[in-house]
Parts: structure tokens; C-alpha cells; sequence
């Protein structure tokens, strides 16, 4: 039967992909005769037969689309256009088709569409085409992915993620390559419209955003530069010196030349037959730049503009694992994908970058030679014993478990290698947290618009002879390159690819996304609704099927995720060295104006106060000479200082001045945790006053009205602020 005037005359459809008449009406087909195009006329279901694709009766077909069932002769009426909804990811991509039948004659789309969407209402109860919530089907082709109705689409649609690489910069080769594999929508110009998440190269400030994720969190440059990095880890070795002795012992010039070239005269008198190297590296310094060997702190270069650009100088590790007798350090990728609740990712491989001459210890002779002493890639590059390579086994850039199959084939304790080099990360990561948190709150400031944050870190680590890993440095952006130089004729280079890079870098780049994929966590919360009824083991069940991902659920054809969470999994092993956390959130609360990473000398006092640390032998007097004294000397210390007030390391040297005063007989670490739980009793127990205050009288406004209440004595000795002389003892 021809189609009406005006219809559009339906496409052929090839015989297998027909389905037999029977399957439709209940009706036997004669053999050989054509497949009749019109719709047949309602009539009772019987049981569903392999429709000759591979599946049989009752086999996951995909959403169906609804299509009424229209008398004989007459055309079908669509429910919905085909593709209307996207693809999910990791659906294979269909080209657009049209119903059969085509369009009534005599109707617009418009009106097509909604008396599709009508019937689909119609048919989610029971109606005489067949069993409730199940309707009829018709002639057309099954689309994957699509739902008739609007409720349909709304239930199949799912879109996919966008991503702004407009500043990405070098990382932006292996950004494309993950975004392909994750099917994931990129913007490589940006967008107008918000994207879910922002790809920066440099740093948070890259670009002005206020939703969605950003790949960088505000303070982290500056938190993990090397003055900055040491001054946060010697804090922690104050408490916890045991375990903080991954990182070498450090001093930071100019300020503490006196004490470097004091300490070190010290152990040599007591121990003449110590002959120390030290490194110096500038604070601003990467790739190498200005790093340089001395064996006596008179042969640091103070000529030259060393007060404006400070440095780090550390004990050289001078015993070194050798591979192949060349020296050689670790990258590692590290993701802090949460700051609150703290939450850490290490990538199970890394990359192993080597030097490129035999190496020997230290002396005069050979100190000068960087391609035996320094690992850095980008000063190795230069050297003519450099070998590119496209096997992760060999060259001077390899994978990092290349490298443990290799130890573990001599015998090596690995499992313990890995369990030390997680410590080492995770307690890093705790030590640069309680500043980040102040960044964070300045840029970010609670209950104002705004990104969430996520940052892939570089960690440079040091093996030992006895493989005890060191720290070297953090790296807030470690390069994601994917190629390197060759030069082909001097002076002329061609970028190459690196499958050693690519290799490990994808991965990392690739199972990042996957981990902070917006529509996963949407996918989470309606799973959430839906599993009431669900036990409790099945759900943690399927969480941790989830967190794999191995090629199945919403990515099918990736790979199993290459980070591995370690925090909050090992959160028990390391919660008792979170002190300074707690020191930085009683800071962030008396910081009083938002946006601001400096406390007043008004919150100082309102600190004391509320605690109820002032008393007749610590007089409001003395408590102002203590903020007078610590923060004019962190202030004249040369670093750039865009307000003026007590940054939240001068206020922790004046907590813990005060944590020796009050609880004196303890370790360091003791009296620090005291003090902090003397603060947050009082604190908390001033909160409750309030809450029952504003409560007993309605419509009272709740704001800051901080007044003081008669305390005991707390602290049994006057204390001022130049007589902090216990705790910077301690410290040095």
C-alpha cells in the first residue's frame, strides 16, 4: 500500500533486519512472501521470540522507543524523533534514522511529538494494547539508548561531560587522548556557558570561575615551593620527629645562615670524621635552575641578589640506590582530590628518570658535575650520554615498576618499599593541608559561589641504599608532556612522541576524570533513592565495583583505575599526627573577615579570650607583646606580604609558646594536643551558651558579641612574648 500524499517514503530495510509477522500479531508468515510494512492491528501478546539478532526472548535490548498500535493501513505516529537524547559514554555511535512510515500527512512535527508523548503517558497503566507499564511494539528499528516519551528521554538521556582546556598548556596532548577514550565533550577555546570542569596549566587563578571543578586549589604553588615545603615539614618534625625523617635536614637562607654555618661547625667538632656535601636550591628555582653542591657553608654564593631570591639549603644524600650504577629519583603522581573531607590517590606507576653518568660520592673534584649528582630530566636532556627509548625497561626515563621488578627479582622487600613511599606521601600531604585550608577559605569563602578543587601533584622521592625513600620536593605542576625534543640536525629539533610518558601520564590524566566525574556522582545519588530495599553488604558491594570500573557499569572498555585511594583507607594509621589541622581551623575561626589569611591583633585577643587563656600571670598586656614580637619577625623575614597581621605559621610558634607554658612536663606533641582540647572544650561550650541563648530569646541576631567571663588562673608564669625561648630551642 503506497504511503499518503505528503508522507516521506520510508527507507529499506534489509531482510535481516525484518521481523517476522508472528512476532508482531501472532500470526504465521508463508515463506518467501514480503514483510508487510503497515503496523499490525492489536491483538494479544504471546511469548517474545528471538527476533534473529543474537537475542533471544526477554534479552536486554536497550530502552525501547513507544510507538502506538495504529489500525491496518494506517501510518504510524512516532513518539519521539530518533537521537534525540545523546549517547552515553562508551555507547557505540549510531548514524540518525527515521521511523518507518514516516511522518502522518497533514501534521507538523511539533504535533507528532506531543501526540507521541500523550500515548506514552497513556500507556504506563494498564490499557487494552497489552500488560500494564508495557507497550505494544511496532515496526521500527530499536534505537540503544532511547526512551518514547518525555519521560523517556529524560530517563535515557545522559549527557556528556564538558571540559574547558583553554588553559592547559603543556598537559593538553594527553588531556585530548583522555577526553577521546572518556567520550567526554572538550572546549579547547572555552565555552560561554559554564563546562563542568576547568583544565588549568599554571595555577587556580588561571581563569575567574565560579561553578563546576577546577583542577588546581588556591595556595598550592606557593605551599609546596621549597622554603615554604621545608618550613611545614620541620613543624611536623617538631611534634613528630621520628616520623618526619623522610626529609633531609634543611635550612632556609638568608635568615638562618648564622644557624647553618653554627650547626654545622657543632657536628663536626663532635664527629671529625663527618664530611657533609650539602645542596643548595633556590626557592623559586624548577627544572634544575641554580641548583649547585658545596661541601662548607663558606662556599655558598651570598654575592648576588640572595635577598630576593631565597633559598633552601639541605643535607646531600650522598649514598644513593644505583641502578646500572647511575643514580636516579621517582616521580610520583598524587592526587588530592578533597581537602574536607581529606581524601589522597596514588597512581601505581610512576616514572624512574636517571642520570646520565656513572655515579661516585661527592668530592671537590667531581662536584661540579650535574649529569652524575642531579636527576633532573631537563638538565639530563642535555647531556650526549641521554637515551630516549621506547621500552619502559631501559633508557634514562623508565617506568618506576620496571624498577621494582627489578628489585624484586634480587630479592627486595617491595610490598614494604610501597607501604613506606604511601607514609611518606600521606604525611607530607597532612603537613601542607592546615595552610591550604587558609588559601582555601580566602578564595573560596564558605556560603559564597564557587569551584570545587582537585590537583594531580609530582612527587620527587629518593631512594636510599637501604631503599628508605626521602622526600626531594613536591611539584604542584609536574609536567604531562607526552613528547620530547630530538634534534635531527643542529640547532633543528622535532617534538617525538615518548610512550614511556604517554603510558603512565594518560592513565593518570584519564582515571583523575573518571574519579571526579560529575555524572557519576549524580549516577551515586539516584542509585542512593532507588537501593532502600538493598541490604546494606550489597551496597558496599556495588560502591566498590564502582570504584574499579573495570570496563564495566557507565565505562565500558577502560581499564581498572591506576590510583589507588590511600586516604581515608588508612586515615586510623595517621589521625593522631592531624594537630596543626585542628591549630588551623581555631585560626580560620578567628580570622573574622572573610577572604582574608591574616588574623588581627582584635582576633588574637578574642582568641585568647574565648579560650579563657588570659589570667593574673598572663595579662592582655603580655598576650599583645606575644603577637607584637612573633608576627613582626615572621613579617621581616623577606617574604612578599600582601596584608599585614599573624599568618597562620606565626600563629602556630604562638600556640605552641603557649602549650609549653600551661602543660609543661609533656613532649611537645602532648602539650600541643592538650591545649587543643582545652580550646575546643571551652569553644564548643561557648557555642552551646549561645544556641540557648538565641533560642530563650527569639529574633535575637547571632553574631560574633565576644565577651569575657571570669576564668581561673590557667598559666602560672608571666609570658611575653621575647621569652618564647623553650619552644625556638626546640626547634633548632
Amino acid at each position: 500500500m503506497a504511503p499518503p500524499e505528503g508522507a516521506r517514503r520510508p527507507c529499506p530495510v534489509p531482510r535481516w533486519r525484518r521481523r517476522p509477522r508472528s512476532v508482531i500479531a501472532g500470526e504465521a508468515e508463508p515463506s518467501g512472501s514480503p514483510p508487510d510494512r503497515r503496523l499490525a492491528p492489536a491483538a494479544p501478546r504471546p511469548p517474545l521470540r528471538s527476533h534473529g539478532n543474537g537475542r533471544g526472548a526477554g534479552a536486554a535490548v536497550g530502552p525501547r522507543r513507544c510507538r502506538g498500535m495504529e489500525p491496518a493501513g494506517a501510518p504510524p505516529q512516532g513518539c519521539a524523533p530518533a537521537r534525540e537524547a545523546e549517547e552515553p559514554p562508551g555507547s557505540p555511535a549510531l548514524p540518525d534514522e527515521e521511523p518507518q512510515g514516516g511522518q502522518p500527512a497533514g501534521s507538523s512535527p511539533e504535533e507528532a511529538l506531543a501526540a507521541g508523548r500523550e500515548r506514552c503517558r497513556s500507556r504506563r497503566g494498564t490499557g487494552p494494547q497489552g500488560p500494564p507499564g508495557r507497550a505494544a511494539r511496532g515496526r521500527g528499528r530499536r534505537t540503544p539508548g532511547r526512551r518514547g516519551g518525555e519521560e523517556g528521554v529524560r530517563a535515557g538521556r545522559r549527557p556528556r561531560v564538558t571540559v574547558d582546556s583553554s588553559k592547559a598548556k603543556t598537559s593538553l596532548e594527553a588531556l585530548k587522548i583522555s577526553l577521546r577514550q572518556l567520550r567526554w565533550r572538550e572546549f579547547p577555546f572555552g565555552r560561554r556557558l559554564p563546562c563542568d570542569i576547568y583544565w588549568h596549566g599554571v595555577s587556580f587563578h588561571d581563569n575567574d570561575i565560579f561553578s563546576g571543578q577546577v583542577n588546581k586549589f588556591p595556595g598550592m604553588t606557593e605551599m609546596v615551593r621549597k622554603i615554604t615545603l621545608s618550613r611545614a615539614v620541620r613543624t611536623m618534625q617538631d611534634l613528630f620527629p621520628l616520623e618526619y625523617n623522610f626529609y633531609p635536614r634543611s635550612w632556609i637562607l638568608p635568615e638562618e645562615f648564622p644557624l647553618f654555618v653554627d650547626e654545622v661547625r657543632v657536628m663536626k667538632d663532635s664527629d671529625p670524621s663527618w664530611k657533609p656535601t650539602f645542596i643548595v636550591k633556590p626557592d623559586g628555582g624548577c627544572q634544575g635552575d641554580g641548583i649547585y653542591l658545596i661541601k662548607d657553608p663558606s662556599d655558598i654564593r651570598l654575592t648576588g641578589n640572595i635577598q630576593s631570591r631565597p633559598a633552601v639549603v639541605q643535607e646531600y644524600i650522598c649514598k644513593p640506590l644505583l641502578v646500572d650504577k647511575l643514580k636516579f629519583d621517582i616521580r610520583l603522581y598524587v592526587l588530592l582530590k578533597s581537602l574536607e573531607p581529606l581524601e589522597i590517590y596514588i597512581a601505581k606507576d610512576g616514572l624512574s628518570r636517571f642520570c646520565t653518568e656513572p655515579y661516585q660520592e661527592p668530592t671537590l673534584k667531581n662536584l661540579h658535575q650535574v649529569f652524575m649528582h642531579l636527576t633532573n630530566y631537563s638538565l639530563n636532556i642535555h647531556s650526549g650520554n641521554f637515551i630516549h627509548s621506547d621500552n619502559a625497561n631501559t633508557g634514562s626515563k623508565r617506568t618506576f615498576s620496571s624498577i621494582l621488578c627489578r628489585l624484586s627479582s634480587r630479592g627486595a622487600d617491595v610490598k614494604k618499599l610501597w607501604s613506606d613511599i604511601i607514609s611518606l606521601v600521606i604525611k607530607t600531604i597532612i603537613a601542607l593541608t592546615p595552610e591550604l585550608k587558609v588559601y582555601y577559605q580566602s578564595d573560596i569563602p564558605a556560603g559564597k559561589p564557587g569551584p570545587t578543587c582537585f590537583q594531580i601533584l609530582g612527587f620527587d622521592i629518593l631512594l636510599m641504599k637501604n631503599l628508605k625513600p626521602m622526600l626531594l620536593e613536591v611539584n604542584a605542576n609536574p609536567s604531562m608532556r607526552i613528547e620530547h625534543e630530538q634534534e635531527l640536525s643542529p640547532g633543528v629539533f622535532e617534538n617525538v612522541p615518548s610512550p614511556v610518558d604517554e603510558e603512565v601520564k594518560v592513565a593518570v590524566i584519564r582515571d583523575t576524570l573518571r574519579l571526579v566525574d560529575p555524572q557519576k556522582k549524580k549516577r551515586k545519588d539516584i542509585q542512593c533513592q532507588t537501593l532502600d530495599l538493598v541490604s546494606e553488604a550489597k551496597e558496599e558491594v556495588l560502591e566498590a565495583g564502582q570504584e574499579q570500573d573495570g570496563g564495566r557499569g557507565p565505562e565500558p572498555g577502560l581499564p581498572s583505575l591506576c590510583l589507588k585511594q590511600v586516604f581515608p583507607k588508612y586515615a586510623k594509621q595517621f589521625s593522631h599526627l592531624r594537630l596543626v589541622d585542628r591549630v588551623a581551623a581555631l585560626f580560620i575561626r578567628f580570622l573574622g573577615v572573610k577572604g582574608t589569611t591574616k588574623l588581627g591583633p582584635t582576633g588574637f585577643r578574642t582568641f585568647i579570650r574565648n579560650c579563657k587563656l588570659s589570667n593574673s600571670n598572663f595579662s592582655m598586656a603580655a598576650v599583645d607583646i606575644l603577637y607584637i614580637d612573633i608576627t613582626r619577625r615572621w613579617n621581616s623575614m623577606g617574604m612578599e606580604h600582601r596584608e599585614s597581621g599573624m599568618c597562620l605559621q606565626a600563629f602556630v610558634e604562638a600556640f605552641f609558646c603557649l602549650a609549653q607554658k600551661k602543660y609543661k612536663s609533656l613532649p611537645l606533641h602532648e602539650q600541643v594536643a592538650s591545649l587543643i582540647e582545652f580550646c575546643e572544650d571551652h569553644l564548643a561550650a561557648l557555642d552551646e551558651k549561645r544556641v540557648r541563648r538565641s533560642a530563650a530569646v527569639p529574633g535575637q541576631a547571632e553574631g560574633l558579641h565576644l565577651t569575657p567571663a571570669p576564668h581561673p588562673p590557667l598559666l602560672h608564669r608571666t609570658a611575653t612574648a621575647g621569652k618564647c625561648t623553650d619552644y625556638r630551642s626546640h626547634r633548632y
